[in-house]
């Protein structure tokens, strides 16, 4: 087992990732800006350090800081959580090349599938299902691109192979605007990500998104744990997940899952990660593999009963996987609502003092969350500020959970998006099922 472990991120997936540290006994170092020494995860970890000012480029991205707080503390291994830099593989080089354990993937598998081109070339050669397009970058040839664009079909939709969250990608409708399209998506893309390539996919008109979720050890052994949709999202950003996914058969599930398990062990991945598909007109198109966990991760949790942080840490501890295929079992359904430090309406930031802050509970009810009645939201990152999941025997009873959670959570001090899940919550459509990843955006009038 691993002795100690420094948990490099903040919020809610530090005490995440903290929880299980103490339930497996092990030690824990939590880093913090100098902004975040009251973070929840920080006042109950063994120990902690600073490691810079606010800023994310002078302290969570802060890769000399972070290997020093684990020098010093005598940490063994490394746990980034998702976002800052969870899927930097130079900062899990240099991990590594330190001496310590990263919880999560080898250098190489995230150096292959941060790169969308190669990703998508890999999974293609897995035999996993790709969206039609160029197969890789695009070339400065104006003929070439739009002989290219004509063979796939307008719409077409370029891309950054560096992209991500939703930046770097242009809808093309028509073969007049595909140059203009291309050339300022390289910009945009130089000026983001640092890189200029981009490749063209044929663009899906109404799918929804659908990711499933697996686990692979460092000997072949790999499982998938079934499906979550996605496809609530606004401007790229996911409001809402839910798990099995509406509409999605056994038998789908299992087709598309077991390629995904394959392909982990075709590309010796190791570690939990997430398979990215659209999916439209019962077919399933991969866009990309996150080679971390997710936010979203709890809904699986939920329907498996299996602990994902738990296994990445076994994992990475050099243990073989404990679960075979045939030991998963999805048994009813799970929601997960985001809580943003946001007006529900304008979408704007709303950090400041919470007054009082009261947690939902009764049964199938989890709160994954770092508020406390007191604390600071900070103006420097993220504005989520809480996850509530809830369970039932079957997707109504599911969502009428969320919707007795969501009238009892209290966050005073500052404007949360509760409003907005309550809304959606009583939304025909979603209640109904299997609505596109465009949905949210017209409804909220976005589109």
């Amino acid at each position: 087992m691993l002795d100690k472990i420094l948990i490099a991120n903040r919020g809610e997936i530090a005490l995440r990732i903290l929880r299980t540290c103490r339930e497996l006994g092990i030690p824990t170092v939590a880093i913090h800006s100098s902004a975040d020494r009251e973070l929840k995860h920080v006042r109950l970890a063994d120990e902690s350090v600073c490691i810079g000012p606010p800023p994310s480029s002078e302290s969570y991205l802060n890769i000399p800081a972070i290997i020093s707080a684990a020098e010093v503390t005598d940490a063994v291994a490394i746990h980034p959580g998702y976002g800052f830099l969870a899927e930097n593989a130079d900062f899990v080089e240099q991990v590594e090349n330190s001496g310590f354990v990263f919880i999560g993937p080898r250098t190489e598998t995230i150096q292959l599938m941060g790169d969308k081109v190669s990703a998508i070339r890999t999974m293609q050669d897995a035999g996993i299902p790709c969206v039609p397009g160029s197969n890789g970058p695009l070339g400065d040839g104006p003929e070439v691109n739009l002989k290219l664009a004509a063979e796939i079909g307008y719409p077409v939709i370029i891309k950054a192979a560096a992209g991500g969250g939703g930046r770097g990608m242009r809808v093309v409708h028509s073969e007049a605007n595909l140059l203009h399209a291309i050339a300022v998506t390289q910009a945009e893309a130089r000026n983001a990500f640092g890189s200029i390539i981009v490749y063209m996919e044929r663009f899906l008109g109404g799918p929804r998104h659908i990711e499933i979720q697996v686990l692979a050890d460092q000997y072949g052994n790999a499982i998938h744990l079934g499906e979550r949709d996605c496809s609530m999202q606004r401007r790229h950003q996911k409001v809402i997940e839910e798990s099995p996914a509406p509409g999605i058969t056994a038998e789908q599930r299992q087709a598309i899952g077991q390629r995904c398990a394959d392909a982990c062990r075709e590309i010796g991945y190791c570690g939990a990660g997430t398979f990215e598909f659209l999916y439209q007109d019962g077919n399933f198109f991969f866009i990309e593999m996150n080679t971390r966990i997710q936010v979203e991760h709890p809904v699986t949790e939920m329907i498996t009963g299996v602990d994902l942080v738990r296994e990445q840490i076994l994992i990475a501890a050099g243990e073989r996987l404990r679960y075979q295929q045939e030991d998963v079992r999805i048994r009813g359904h799970a929601v997960e609502c985001r809580i943003n430090a946001e007006n529900a309406r304008t979408f704007i930031p709303s950090p400041g003092r919470i007054t009082q802050f009261h947690a939902p509970g009764g049964p199938g009810v989890r709160v994954d969350s770092h508020m406390y009645t007191g604390y600071v939201v900070p103006p420097y990152y993220d504005s989520m500020i809480g996850k509530i999941i809830t369970w039932g025997e079957d997707r109504a009873s599911a969502i009428g959970r969320m919707r007795t959670a969501l009238s009892e959570i209290v966050v005073d001090g500052i404007e949360t998006n509760v409003a907005l899940h309550q809304d959606i919550m009583q939304d025909a459509a979603f209640q109904q099922g299997g609505t596109n990843i465009h949905y949210l955006q017209k409804k909220l009038g976005l589109a």
